[in-house]
């Protein structure tokens, strides 16, 4: 009866040692981060910035843009943090934008940069301005 009984109080330990842990992780830092996006792109099929260039050309293009977009501050935060890939020539803008306006300053300012060949829009009007 021991016997039986130190084997059933064994059997437990030992599958209660197994239980794992079966939530979902939420966003560290809330719904404004860019913590699902991040994630996303590590397996995305679309240009990311672990694509970008490192051509001297490329990096000074994303640069200038980088400089042009941040001194206005008419731009949201996000628009100030878009994504900007350069590709031999072929600048890709992704993210978050609050509107329309401030998608035409974004490409109108990427266009004043000499050196790009062509500009992939694909940025996303949220209408959140943060």
């Amino acid at each position: 009866m021991k016997k039986i009984f130190l084997m059933t109080l064994l059997s437990l330990a030992v599958i209660s040692c197994d239980n794992k842990d079966k939530s979902v992780p939420s966003s560290p830092k809330g719904e404004h981060s860019d913590y699902l996006r991040d994630k996303a792109d590590r397996y995305a099929v679309e240009k990311t910035p672990l694509d970008q260039s490192e051509s001297e050309a490329d990096r000074t293009i994303t640069q200038k843009i980088r400089q042009a977009i941040v001194k206005d501050d008419s731009l949201s935060m996000n628009a100030k943090n878009i994504r900007i890939i350069t590709i031999d020539g072929v600048v890709t803008l992704r993210g978050p934008i609050a509107t329309l306006e401030e998608r035409e300053i974004i490409i109108g300012k990427t266009k004043e940069i000499p050196g790009i060949k062509k500009i992939e829009n694909q940025l996303e009007i949220t209408g959140k301005k943060y």
